[in-house]
């Protein structure tokens, strides 16, 4: 195994050439990292608007939770 850099890409090549990974800056890592839990966070938040679920106030939420109340 070796490492192939094209550019500001840097792969990880098998014996036959074939491209098995890639390395990235551990910066570059963590900003991905944050924009997919935004993302998860956007696609949750669509996915909740498209519902035909009750609107329940976030304060109302909080006092139920520890009563065991919610989604009865």
């Amino acid at each position: 195994m070796r490492i192939m850099r094209s550019s500001k890409e840097r792969y990880v090549i098998d014996d036959d050439g074939n491209r098995i990974g890639v390395l990235i800056d551990i910066g570059d890592y963590h900003k991905i990292l944050e924009e997919l839990e935004e993302l998860d966070s956007i696609r949750a938040y669509d996915e909740a608007k498209a519902s035909d679920d009750e609107v329940i106030p976030y304060e109302k939420a909080i006092e139920e939770i520890p009563n065991g109340e919610v989604g009865r």
